[in-house]
């Protein structure tokens, strides 16, 4: 039988205890503000990663990009649940709106940038098979992606050479009003 993990209250939400099973309402998680990316929000517990998969909520603003133009070793699944958004992917740009579910598969580049009039909300879930933290894909060059701010000049592997034009992300509670319903 798997047991309970505990949530402890922790300055900027609530946080996993241990490898259990456990029920988070996002509004209770930490949440990261990214400065011109947007919100993150925090399931797994600032300290620890789930094993197998990982799971988010992103909340961007027009325009902003959730991500930097990459690919992975492992599968990512994006499902918009609110607003409209814009995704980059080999190349070709496409518009989502709510409900709409981008697969894609290890070794696919791609980036989802905010679009639309109200911000838009995106759940993230990405597999954890074969990347490691040396070893996991790649920032690629990519000429519609740095129209859009979520390219880089030359193809890295390091997230602080990828993301040094954005500010530093600051952990924070829950933003009043920042996910519908």
């Amino acid at each position: 039988m798997t047991s309970e993990a505990g949530l402890d209250p922790r300055e900027h939400g609530l946080v996993p205890t241990g490898p259990g099973w456990f029920v988070l309402n996002a509004r209770d998680a930490p949440w990261r503000e990214r400065p011109g990316r947007g919100f993150y929000c925090e399931f797994e517990g600032q300290d620890t990663d789930f094993a197998q998969l990982g799971v988010n909520i992103q909340v961007l603003r027009p325009g902003e990009p959730m991500t930097v133009y990459h690919w992975e070793l492992d599968q990512e699944d994006f499902l918009v649940v609110a607003g409209e958004a814009l995704l980059l992917v080999e190349g070709e740009e496409r518009r989502l709106r709510a409900w709409d579910l981008v697969h894609c598969p290890p070794g696919t580049n791609h980036a989802i940038i905010g679009a639309g009039d109200v911000p838009c909300v995106v759940v993230a879930i990405g597999a954890r098979e074969r990347g490691t933290e040396k070893e996991w894909g790649a920032y690629t060059v990519d000429e519609l992606a740095q129209q859009h701010g979520a390219g880089v000049e030359e193809e890295t592997s390091d997230a602080d050479v990828a993301y040094a034009p954005f500010g530093p992300a600051q952990w924070r509670p829950y933003p009043d009003g920042l996910l519908p319903g």
